[in-house]
């Protein structure tokens, strides 16, 4: 299939391209300019891709894609704190915008259908219980960067419904693997955790530990997207979970079981969230019975992963 990464430069999407040019696929592999310079697979081709300006949108959607993989986003939590508004513009009006296009052309080309797979987040359901989130939950997103994120499922949606553009929407639980920066927490705490090592420091800086998790390995989530690419029926939501929560208190005790250093966490309030929601596991048996798809990566697989990623 000829097919359009947007976020390609990003973390999910380098392990993306990766997976779909190594399967034969011609990827395009659509990156924000002035970003990190990726060294592409043989056969992809990159172009610049600026989610805020319409002709740059217009011009990714013009290569003429079967399928688009929509990943580039304002993508963390703290991002999207220090700007909500920036958080709205990309990632909700840069979805319409895209969407927009995609379907403009399906309406005056007569090209056939491009599959849009939209990736949202776990995070757009918000505060609840402990049972494992369903799609037919309600989302009542409780930070900017969820609530954005909502607001380009409705946009992915709206045109789906006026112009017929397949889109498909998937919810990725927290997840994380090789390559991930260490702005994020487990990446974090690796970092913390060997600097600690080094220099014999007994406690690590951390955020609040009391958050109950989904976690998941990067390339299972790549292995979810490509099948929902293939198989996901337009107009539905798909959970990208693992099914199972962990506490990020017992996380970090892995992690440093893992490097070999015996540390305490100290609590810094500037790595806290105000808003963090307190316990966050999804349901993916939707996805399951639709496409096949389960984990290939134990929990311990993809801590180790992480972990040996960071030595190298």
């Amino acid at each position: 299939m000829k097919l359009l990464v947007t976020g390609a430069d990003g973390f999910v999407g380098r392990h993306l391209v990766r997976r779909l040019a190594r399967d034969g696929h011609q990827v395009t592999a659509a990156c924000r300019p002035g970003g990190q310079r990726v060294a592409w697979d043989p056969g992809v081709t990159e172009i610049p891709l600026e989610l805020t300006d319409d002709a740059s949108v217009r011009a990714a959607a013009d290569t003429g894609p079967e399928g688009v993989v929509h990943l580039a986003a304002v993508a963390s939590n703290r991002e999207a704190n220090a700007d909500p508004g920036q958080a709205w513009v990309v990632n909700a009006a840069g979805t319409a915008r895209l969407a927009e296009a995609l379907g403009r052309r399906r309406r005056q080309a007569g090209e056939g259908d491009t599959r849009l797979l939209l990736v949202s987040s776990g995070e757009v359901y918000g505060r609840g219980g402990v049972a494992p989130r369903r799609e037919s939950d309600p989302i009542a997103p409780a930070s900017p960067y969820a609530a954005s994120k909502a607001g380009a499922e409705l946009a992915g949606l709206e045109v789906w419904r006026r112009t017929g553009l397949p889109v498909i929407i998937a919810r990725p639980f927290t997840h994380t693997g090789p390559g991930q920066e260490v702005r994020f927490v487990l990446p974090a705490f690796v970092a913390r955790m060997r600097e600690a090592r080094a220099t014999g420091a007994r406690t690590v800086s951390s955020g609040n530990l009391d958050p109950v998790r989904d976690m998941l390995d990067v390339r299972d989530v790549v292995a979810a997207y490509v099948l929902l690419l293939q198989m996901g029926q337009p107009g539905e939501t798909y959970n990208v979970s693992r099914g199972e929560g962990s506490s990020m208190r017992e996380l970090f005790d892995r992690l440093a079981t893992l490097i070999g250093v015996r540390v305490e966490p100290e609590l810094d309030p500037a790595l806290a969230r105000a808003a963090d929601i307190p316990h966050l596991v999804g349901d993916s048996t939707k996805l399951r019975r639709a496409t096949g798809w389960a984990p290939s990566r134990s929990l311990e697989q993809t801590l180790r992963g992480l972990v040996d990623a960071e030595a190298d």
